[in-house]
């Protein structure tokens, strides 16, 4: 069962860590700056940056927590800036933003989760916890 927790880090982390090529192109930045995104060109890479970091920490355990902050701290302004449904007349764009929107929401749950719980077993967090104990004694 251990090895769930594992898979499901995963999983998890692959949407961020494989959004890394996408977020340093130049229709990304493009489409950002037409969403209204100030300094998009720079902000963009960055905030791929983040979610790489965010996304390779939970992937392996390391920092998992903090890796979790990062990815809330990628999520919540690309929520709120790219996927603004709300402000959106055409039906189908809105479904599409919507949808979005409310993924995103799910994944800062999952952050959050992970930034209370941690990497659990098959992690170097859990290995460096082990052999602190095992130091103690």
């Amino acid at each position: 069962m251990k090895y769930l927790v594992l898979l499901g880090r995963f999983f998890y982390s692959l949407i961020f860590i494989s959004s890394l090529p996408h977020l340093f192109s130049s229709q990304s930045a493009g489409y950002a700056a037409a969403a209204g995104v100030p300094m998009a060109s720079i902000l963009v890479p960055f905030s791929g940056i983040i979610a790489f970091l965010g996304g390779a920490s939970i992937l392996l355990g390391y920092k998992a927590k903090a890796g979790a902050w990062l990815i809330i701290l990628f999520l919540v302004p690309v929520t709120l800036m790219m996927h603004n449904f709300w402000t959106i007349t055409d039906p189908m764009a809105r479904q599409m933003q919507q949808t979005n929107f409310v993924k995103n929401l799910a994944l800062v749950g999952c952050a959050l989760m992970l930034s209370w719980f941690g990497a659990g077993p098959c992690s170097i967090d859990s290995l460096l916890a082990s052999r602190r104990k095992t130091a103690l004694i």
